[in-house]
């Protein structure tokens, strides 16, 4: 089984985020990146199959070559290549039509990513991929076994856990319960040599149009100050909740 993860550089979550040029483009300064983390759930599973089964891994990133550490970081948890299209990804389109050219000329069985990534969070290429790819896609799963050409994957769903079953080739969009998060893979200074050895290839992108152009960031509003009520004085709450907050 031949297994294509998809890998997203993003922000680490404590990084100070700021804009430049007019609030029109993320600035990278002092931020350090890392793997998506619904990624890493994927690519755990992917190395689950590599050492049960015998499944090869490649993890495939749109990006710059500031990404590169990124794919390092993975090919030392345990996949066996990488490859980095050459590309500034400007949205989710264009990244999912540029992975679509790699799963088509590479004969790969199961594409596996995370359900988003935590940057922007649009969620848009697992869905993109399965139109571009005319293959079947199942989102948010929890759970997943693989046995020769028979997907079972399971995903929460309102008050219980949907089963459901498929064939290859499939795209699989993971979250948190894909693997448990004890069973995450750090890096080990054997794999960090090892990565280094393993082969990292460089692709021209597609030519395609942007879809999506950024018209400005804008921070979230600071929270206001947190107001204390006396636990005696319910109509004051009251009062507070109703024409302050507006909840009620």
């Amino acid at each position: 089984m031949k297994i294509l993860v998809c890998i997203s550089h993003v922000p680490d979550t404590t990084s100070k985020i700021n804009f430049t040029d007019d609030s029109t483009k993320f600035d990278t300064n002092g931020v350090q990146f890392v793997i998506n983390p619904y990624d890493e759930f994927a690519l755990t599973r992917a190395i689950w199959f590599q050492e049960k089964q015998g499944a090869s891994v490649t993890v495939v990133n749109v990006g710059d070559a500031g990404s590169e550490p990124t794919l390092r970081k993975a090919l030392a948890i345990g996949a066996d290549e990488a490859i980095r299209i050459d590309a500034t990804p400007t949205d989710g389109f264009f990244v999912a039509q540029q992975i679509a050219e790699i799963f088509k000329s590479g004969g790969y069985d199961l594409i596996l990513t995370g359900k988003e990534s935590i940057d922007y969070n649009g969620g848009m290429v697992p869905g993109l991929l399965a139109s571009f790819l005319d293959i079947d896609y199942i989102n948010g799963c929890i759970g997943l076994e693989i046995e020769n050409n028979n997907v079972n994957a399971s995903r929460e769903i309102d008050g219980g856990v949907e089963k459901l079953s498929a064939s290859l080739p499939i795209i699989i969009a993971g979250q948190k319960g894909l693997v448990e998060e004890k069973d995450l893979k750090i890096p080990n200074m054997r794999g960090i040599m090892m990565a280094r050895k393993k082969p990292l290839t460089v692709v021209a992108p597609l030519e395609s149009t942007s879809t999506t152009q950024i018209q400005n960031f804008e921070k979230s509003a600071e929270k206001s100050a947190c107001k204390m009520v006396d636990a005696n004085n319910l109509d004051e709450l009251i009062n507070l909740l109703h024409n302050e907050a507006k909840v009620i």
